[in-house]
């Protein structure tokens, strides 16, 4: 609370010097100044209306700011919505190219309150139920990281596969050094051995269907030519 009553009362009533008033309040001497130059532009006389909170006083101080009339270019909300799904594109990033392209744009708050009321007008589609166990979606991320060799300093970039259990969201991450075929198929066994089991699989990139009841061991046993089918 900015115990602005009590800068009015000691300066009108008691006739504080704004250095005592400052010491008082414990605030600094140009505060003080403020508040009493405030209190005489919004017309505030001493002692105040009956029944006047400090909240009140504040409020006649310090009225709202008008909202800005300044027309700001407006993004394409439906471009911003679509890049978002993308690897490693974030809210920050298309602000800061969207300022680049129009430097008296909003600021990164507005710009983010805006798309997010926009994305609450969406209409909610594609909702899906998943049976517990019944489908585990699988796919590289996109993004890679590095590994760095402690004996020689040599840097790698390792690929993400990333896999999901559609009804719990359970999820297995694992980095490979390709996403080649034989690091695609390890890292489908490796997250069936870390699961228990081997639920209905569907990677929709790539179109590729595994439907398979198999456990893990059998699953190595026939081979990616035996489970997949392109």
């Amino acid at each position: 609370m900015r115990k602005i009553q009590e800068v009015l009362r000691l300066h009108h009533a008691c006739g504080c010097s704004n250095r005592e008033i400052a010491r008082a309040v414990r605030a600094s001497p140009t505060t003080v100044a403020d508040y009493l130059r405030r209190a005489q532009l919004a017309g505030l006389a001493w002692p105040l209306a009956e029944g006047m909170s400090e909240l009140a006083v504040e409020a006649a101080l310090f009225p709202a700011l008008p909202g800005s009339q300044v027309k700001r270019p407006e993004p394409d909300w439906a471009v911003v919505h679509r890049q978002l799904g993308r690897g490693g594109v974030t809210l920050e990033l298309l602000w800061q190219e969207y300022r680049e392209s129009h430097p008296g744009g909003y600021q990164y708050s507005a710009f983010c309150a805006r798309y997010r009321a926009f994305a609450r007008a969406l209409p909610v589609t594609l909702r899906q139920s998943h049976a517990p166990g019944e489908r585990l979606f699988v796919d590289y991320s996109g993004q890679t990281v590095t590994v760095i060799d402690p004996a020689t300093g040599e840097e790698r970039q390792a690929q993400i596969f990333v896999a999901v259990l559609g009804a719990s969201s359970y999820t297995y991450v694992e980095a490979t050094w390709t996403q080649g075929l034989p690091d695609w198929i390890g890292a489908h066994v490796r997250c069936l051995e870390f699961l228990g089991g081997a639920p209905r699989l569907r990677h929709f990139e790539a179109e590729i269907d595994l439907i398979s009841h198999l456990n893990p061991r059998q699953f190595k046993e026939l081979g990616a030519a035996s489970v997949f089918r392109l």
